[in-house]
């Protein structure tokens, strides 16, 4: 395994160890079927084809994404023996031919929603979807040959997740999905935007377009609807409704903005008419962060007619459709899905890691946990027990 040596800003390649264009054999956590524990394994990772990038993972955290898909939630999307993981901070270790906008010891964070600045999508200002290297659950290989660059010691295919993969010493990624970042951030924090902190905060900036003194209500608080009410915060939003039936989760929700609990459990009035009365009529802005249609309802009739604006960010794994009827769109009140927070990742991720290293918004709330690398099946259950917002891994 490479001996690479941290250094002040994390980390350095002596220059007698090139492993620049040669298979890296290091440790990963691979997991082999549905919930089996992640065992840490010794795999290679090849070298970066064209348009790639192999990078030297120092930090990554845990996401519910991770959870399902360690789970196996979704069958459809199932593909094992899988190195997940998908927020992560590093550095680049090597580039495959063609990449102009990064090099080697480059500070990056790996982003599973790509930008290849080429397409349509990207090319638009209307959206942050890009056509080539978008979000896609289903995506198990690289694009270049369809081939995974992960494999065990005896040449089998790990598979890869994302567009990322993080839960590996090393991994490789499309150029696309690797996102450069000022060498002065501290690489622990700045984790947290490859996900739920980016997905949360912009979905209240750019999705929303939250403003001042409006009223919102969060539904679900686990680390993406914390981080949509401190997005609110930051925007001057003058009361921030958060509804979990955690109550610890409460506790932690003053120091993101929220002002008012709703335990949904409680009995009493249906939730919506809870919030309406409290809010005379209902809030600007609600944030549905649970997945569940369910509660999708309650965050729509939530709002106030004539203006009020959902905004989807839980993962609906059910293949039922939408609890609405359509005249119900008619009190004029919007529905809108939001992806990555409506962040175009290569060329609006660096402008928001500048924000958040001047206190815009503050990363270290959302780290209440850190573990060695080794330690990956406990910050997992400490996810499944709701013990935990982010639990960074150190690798």
């Amino acid at each position: 395994m490479p001996n690479h040596q941290n250094s002040a800003n994390g980390w350095s390649k002596p220059s007698d160890q090139r492993t620049t264009g040669k298979v890296i054999t290091c440790k990963a956590a691979v997991v082999w079927g549905p919930g089996q524990p992640f065992v840490m394994e010794q795999v290679q990772v090849d070298p970066p084809q064209k348009l790639e990038v192999r990078i030297k993972i120092l930090f990554t955290s845990i996401c519910h994404t991770d959870l399902s898909a360690w789970q196996g939630e979704n069958e459809a999307q199932r593909a094992f023996p899988r190195i997940l993981g998908h927020e992560a901070s590093g550095i680049v270790e090597s580039v495959g031919e063609g990449v102009e906008d990064m090099k080697e010891g480059d500070h990056v964070v790996p982003i599973f929603n790509g930008e290849c600045g080429n397409c349509k999508c990207c090319k638009s200002e209307k959206t942050n979807i890009c056509h080539n290297f978008g979000v896609n659950p289903f995506k198990k290989v690289m694009n270049n040959d369809g081939k995974s660059r992960f494999s065990t010691k005896d040449g089998k295919p790990i598979y890869h997740f994302l567009n990322t993969s993080t839960f590996s010493e090393y991994t490789v990624l499309e150029s696309a999905c690797v996102v450069k970042i000022d060498p002065e951030a501290p690489l622990k924090k700045m984790t947290l935007l490859s996900c739920g902190v980016s997905t949360g905060v912009g979905a209240a900036w750019n999705t929303a377009n939250v403003q001042a003194a409006s009223t919102v209500a969060i539904f679900g608080l686990g680390a993406v609807g914390l981080a949509a009410a401190e997005g609110a915060r930051a925007r001057g939003a003058s009361r921030i409704i958060g509804v979990d039936i955690n109550p610890n989760k409460f506790i932690k929700g003053q120091a993101m903005g929220v002002t008012d609990f709703i335990n949904p459990s409680e009995p009493g009035k249906p939730l919506h008419e809870r919030i309406r009365e409290i809010t005379d009529g209902g809030v600007d802005y609600s944030f549905e962060c649970v997945g569940n249609l369910d509660v999708l309802r309650e965050a729509f009739l939530s709002t106030h007619e004539g203006w009020g604006f959902t905004v989807v960010l839980g993962i609906h794994p059910t293949p039922k459709m939408l609890p609405l009827h359509p005249m119900e769109l008619f009190h004029g009140r919007g529905l809108i899905g939001s992806v990555f927070g409506g962040f175009k990742g290569k060329s609006q991720l660096p402008h928001f890691a500048q924000e958040c290293m001047h206190g815009v918004v503050d990363l270290d709330k959302f780290i209440t946990h850190e573990l060695p690398f080794e330690k990956i099946n406990d910050a997992f259950q400490l996810l499944i027990e709701g013990k935990s917002l982010r639990c960074v891994l150190q690798l």
